[in-house]
């Protein structure tokens, strides 16, 4: 079992993001992608975080992300944040 810590900033909360038996939490972010016809690099930069870390939250490697940062990518990506993360319950068939 993975256990998170909390995370706090002074400006942005933060949204632990989880790989385990326990809480698998899937990114969409690539799906999202596609369906915007937009590069990776280039959400990045309008963002304003790196092509690397936005590419390790693409990978489903990250272990957290701030509300400010799945914001932005809502608002450019013109999506909600359910279209980006999903719960995949560990008794759904893979």
């Amino acid at each position: 079992m993975h256990q998170g810590r909390e995370l706090r900033d002074e400006q942005d909360l933060v949204v632990q993001v989880f790989r385990s038996d326990h809480m698998p939490i899937v990114v969409n972010l690539d799906v999202m992608l596609a369906r915007r016809k937009l590069q990776l690099n280039t959400v990045a930069e309008r963002i304003g975080i790196t092509p690397q870390n936005l590419s390790v939250l693409n990978a489903g490697r990250a272990r957290a992300i701030r509300f400010s940062t799945l914001e932005k990518l809502c608002e450019v990506l013109d999506c909600q944040p359910g279209d980006l993360l999903a719960h995949e319950s560990k008794t759904r068939s893979r």
